[in-house]
């Protein structure tokens, strides 16, 4: 209503603001998917395919849903026609869906790396599985976005109160306004949030108890080498770096998933309270909450450069325009013999 339309001054915060968060979640997500591109090492790490598909669905989220949403807050008027903003509608849950399935599946390929032996996960993560995987993540929110929200299932019983509220006669005014019956509320919460959330922290609370377990062998490793045939094994670098590095990418990714949570938890919690209380949720909390899980679409690639050191090499490679100070050195001439032991279900390689 008016009287929850923002000042000038606010308008031109809101702008500044919406903006700057547009502009890094293009600018970021693109850097993302050109650092996989271009970079051979990071393309054969398989977690990777998943992050260029969440970088994509991020992108166009930056792309085709905030800049809409963004006119209309500030122009308090939306001038696209009732179609269209079925179609926005659409888009919008389809994508933050789509990336939130990305997380789950990203966090289920650390599960089968970190927490099964090599050979299952090259059986469970297969090209063909992989592709799959992604399929589902786009396919899948389709049924929670475009199907009921075009055949307008999400409105069935409140129809009256949507159309009292798509036009303000006070200001001459139309709103794309959004409102879901409790049928839908809970459906697309819990498919969208709920369930791959609970697999997530399953998966992660199993990736967090075996890392600590292979820190606790690598510290035996350490501490001792076992005497085999009459030679001295000792702990490889090799073997301890791949462990730290598994253990490093799987925390980065928890905080991933952490702030993913916490950007968009207050939005489907509000989500399913809403229709219970009769629809009384301030208009501008619902802006807050929505454009914090927006906010979500530019994080990511930051938090990639921070913590992941392959991301940020590849990061400043492009930045730099190929400087060579960031390339990795080179592995060839590297010729310490080495051999593989298996101590509790976990594969090392000693010298």
């Amino acid at each position: 209503s008016s009287s929850e339309g923002f000042g000038v001054a606010e308008k031109i915060v809101l702008l500044t603001f919406i903006s700057a968060v547009i502009l890094m979640a293009i600018l970021g997500n693109l850097l993302v998917m050109v650092a996989v591109c271009r970079d051979r090492q990071l393309r054969k790490i398989k977690t990777n395919y998943f992050i260029v598909s969440l970088a994509f669905a991020d992108l166009l989220v930056s792309m085709l849903v905030m800049p809409f949403g963004a006119i209309e807050l500030v122009q308090d008027n939306w001038i696209y026609g009732e179609m269209f903003c079925l179609v926005r509608t659409s888009l919008d849950v389809l994508l933050t869906t789509a990336s939130i399935l990305h997380l789950c599946c990203i966090s289920l390929d650390r599960y089968y790396a970190i927490c099964c032996q090599p050979l299952v996960y090259r059986n469970k993560m297969t090209p063909l599985r992989i592709a799959v995987m992604l399929g589902g993540c786009w396919v899948i929110p389709t049924f929670i976005s475009f199907l009921p929200i075009m055949q307008g299932w999400n409105s069935i019983g409140i129809i009256d109160l949507i159309q009292q509220r798509q036009f303000n006669k006070a200001s001459n005014s139309t709103y794309c306004i959004f409102m879901v019956n409790k049928p839908y509320a809970i459906t697309c919460s819990v498919v969208a949030f709920y369930i791959p959330f609970f697999l997530m922290v399953l998966a992660y609370y199993r990736i967090y108890v075996t890392a600590r377990e292979h820190a606790r062998q690598i510290q035996l490793l350490q501490r001792a080498g076992a005497p085999t045939d009459g030679r001295q094994h000792h702990p490889d670098q090799h073997s301890t770096h791949r462990m730290k590095t598994e253990t490093k990418a799987a925390k980065t990714l928890c905080i991933i998933m952490g702030c993913f949570c916490l950007c968009w938890a207050p939005f489907f919690i509000t989500n399913i309270v809403d229709p219970f209380i009769n629809y009384t949720v301030p208009g501008k909390l619902w802006t807050a909450f929505l454009w914090l899980g927006y906010i979500n679409s530019g994080l990511n690639p930051f938090l990639y450069a921070f913590l992941n050191k392959s991301f940020r090499r590849a990061f400043l490679i492009i930045l730099c325009c190929g400087d060579e100070r960031y390339r990795r050195p080179s592995i060839l001439g590297q010729t310490v013999p080495c051999s593989t032991t298996t101590i509790n279900g976990s594969t090392h390689v000693l010298r």
